[in-house]
C-alpha cells in the first residue's frame, strides 16, 4: 500500500467546523489573521539560539530530543528516553538518525494527538516533506530535512522572520546575566524583539533541598545580603529590576498550588532563618513560599511585570527518570487545583491595583467556568490564561472558550500561549490556536449570536491585542 502523502492530510480546512456554511466563514475568518504576527509570551526557547545564529545540528535534535510533548509518548511506547537523545548533548550521525527512526517507527502513537499535528505541520509546511513518516522512509526523510537544515534559509533567524514572529519570551532564571538578550538587542544585523521572563519558583520554595544554596547565590546576582528575610525580599527586586530593565514584560510562576495566605513579617522571618538552616518543616516552608506568592503580587504593582500563575502540575513524579535524565523530561503530571479561595488574600489586595496583571493557567479544566472565568469577569487584574500544556489540544481548547466565553467574554482572555521547547513548532501551534478559535467565532455568527464584522473584529483581537494587554507587550 503507497504511504499517503502529508498534504493529503494538511487539508487546507483542518481544525474548522463540519458544517459547509459555518466552515466557509470560518475558513474567511482564519484567512484574515493567518498572516497576522505571532506574539509568543510564553515559551521556553533559548535566546542564544538566535545570538548564535548556528545551523541547527539535525533532524532529531532540532525536532524530538527537546520536545517533551513527543518523546514522553514514546517512551509511553516503550522507547527508553536515552534511545532518543533525552540528556546526552549533540548526537553523532549515526546516533540521531537511530533516533529519527524511532519517532518514524512509532508514529502511530500520535494519532488523535496535537502532537501529531504540528509535527505534520512542521515536516509538511517548513521542510515540504510530502509522505506521512514510516519505517520505509525515516531515512529519506530524514535526508531531506538534513539537506534543508544546511541551508542558510533553515538557520534560527531566518526562521524566526519565516515564522512572522513579532515577540518572542523566554524563561529565565533570576540569576541569569541575560548576556545573550542583552547582546541580540545591540546587534545591529538582529531587527526581532526576544524578552526574558523572570521565574523565580526555585527561590521560593524554601523546601529543596538546594534552596540555601540557590539564596546565597542569588545574593551574590543581586550584590545583596540575603542572611535575613529583608536582604532575600531587596535581592529579589533588585533582580526583577535586571530583567525590566533588559525587557521583560512578566513573571511566571508555577508551584502545586497558588494559595497566597499572608504571614506577619516577624513569621516570615522565623521561617526563613529555620529554612537557611534546614530546621523549618514542609508545613513551614508551605507557609513560606505561600506568602512569597503574595509578595510577588506586591513586586508586581511596583515595578509592572505582568504575574502569571500556572499551578497545579506534581512536577517529576516518577524519580528515577528525574535522578538520571533531569526536569522537564515527560513525567510532569497534572493534579486538582482550587483558585478561588486561593488567591482571595491577593486579590483583595491587588485585584483592583493599576496595572497589574494576574494570567491565570491551569492543568484542570473543570476550574475554567467555575472559578477562572468568574475571577476574570470581575477583577479588572485578571485574565484567563488559554490552554496550554496538557490542554493546548483542539477539542480542550474549543471546551475552554465556550466555558469562559459565557462568564468572561473574550477580551478577558490571555491570548493563545505555546509553552514549547521546539521553536519549530511554534507557528503550527499558533496556526492551530487561530483556526480553532475562527470555528468558535463562526458558529456565534451562524447562532446569530455575533454579528459577522464583530467576529472578524474579535478574531484579529486574539491574536494581536489580547495578549499586548495581557502581557504588557
Amino acid at each position: 500500500m503507497p504511504v499517503p502523502a502529508a498534504s493529503a492530510l494538511l487539508s487546507p480546512d483542518r481544525l474548522l467546523p463540519f458544517d459547509p456554511g459555518v466552515r466557509a466563514l470560518a475558513r474567511r475568518l482564519y484567512e484574515s489573521v493567518r498572516e497576522l504576527p505571532i506574539l509568543s509570551p510564553h515559551g521556553h526557547v533559548d535566546a542564544r539560539l538566535l545570538l548564535d545564529d548556528a545551523p541547527f545540528a539535525d533532524p532529531a535534535s532540532l525536532l524530538i530530543t527537546p520536545d517533551h510533548y513527543v518523546t514522553r509518548l514514546l517512551h509511553a511506547a516503550g522507547v527508553p528516553l536515552a534511545e532518543l537523545g533525552v540528556g546526552r548533548g549533540p548526537l553523532s550521525e549515526d546516533e540521531a538518525r537511530a533516533v529519527w527512526r524511532r519517532l518514524c517507527e512509532h508514529w502511530a502513537v500520535f494519532r488523535g494527538t496535537p502532537v501529531r499535528y504540528w509535527l505534520e505541520a512542521e515536516l509538511s509546511e517548513i521542510f515540504g516533506v510530502t509522505e506521512r513518516p514510516g519505517p520505509r522512509n525515516a531515512d529519506r526523510i530524514y535526508d531531506r530535512i538534513a539537506g534543508r537544515l544546511a541551508e542558510d534559509g533553515f538557520r534560527p533567524r531566518a526562521l524566526f522572520r519565516r515564522f512572522g514572529i513579532e515577540v518572542l519570551a523566554t524563561t529565565d532564571d533570576p540569576c541569569a546575566d541575560l548576556a545573550a538578550h542583552r547582546a541580540l538587542a545591540a546587534d545591529p544585523d538582529w531587527h526581532g524583539r526576544v524578552v526574558p521572563t523572570f521565574r523565580p519558583d526555585r527561590y521560593l520554595e524554601a523546601g529543596r533541598a538546594d534552596w540555601a544554596a540557590s539564596v546565597a547565590r542569588l545574593g551574590e546576582a543581586a550584590d545583596t545580603d540575603t542572611g535575613d528575610y529583608q536582604g532575600y525580599l531587596r535581592a529579589l527586586e533588585v533582580r526583577r529590576r535586571h530583567f525590566v530593565e533588559h525587557g521583560a514584560t512578566s513573571a511566571d510562576h508555577s508551584h502545586l498550588d497558588v494559595r497566597t495566605d499572608p504571614l506577619p513579617p516577624a513569621e516570615a522571618a522565623r521561617i526563613f532563618r529555620a529554612a537557611l538552616l534546614g530546621e523549618a518543616d514542609p508545613a513551614q516552608t508551605t507557609a513560606f513560599r505561600r506568602h512569597m506568592l503574595l509578595e510577588m503580587a506586591r513586586m508586581s504593582c511596583e515595578d509592572g511585570l505582568a504575574m502569571t500563575l500556572h499551578p497545579g502540575v506534581r512536577r517529576d513524579h516518577h524519580r528515577p527518570t528525574f535522578d538520571r535524565y533531569g526536569p522537564d523530561t515527560g513525567h510532569d503530571i497534572p493534579v486538582r487545583v482550587e483558585f478561588t479561595e486561593a488567591l482571595r488574600p491577593l486579590l483583595e489586595r491587588y485585584g483592583t491595583h493599576p496595572g497589574f496583571r494576574l494570567v491565570l493557567f491551569t492543568l484542570d479544566e473543570t476550574v475554567f467556568s467555575r472559578e477562572i472565568a468568574p475571577l476574570a469577569g470581575f477583577y479588572p487584574s485578571v485574565y484567563a490564561g488559554a490552554p496550554w500544556w496538557f490542554l493546548d489540544a483542539p477539542d480542550a481548547i474549543r471546551r475552554f472558550r465556550r466555558a469562559v466565553t459565557e462568564t468572561a467574554g473574550f477580551t478577558r482572555t490571555s491570548g493563545f500561549v505555546d509553552d514549547t521547547r521546539a521553536f519549530c513548532s511554534i507557528p503550527a501551534r499558533h496556526d492551530m490556536s487561530r483556526r480553532l478559535d475562527c470555528g468558535v467565532l463562526a458558529e456565534l455568527v451562524a447562532e446569530h449570536r455575533l454579528a459577522e464584522d464583530e467576529a472578524f473584529e474579535t478574531a484579529a483581537d486574539l491574536v494581536t491585542v489580547n495578549p499586548r494587554k495581557a502581557f504588557k507587550l
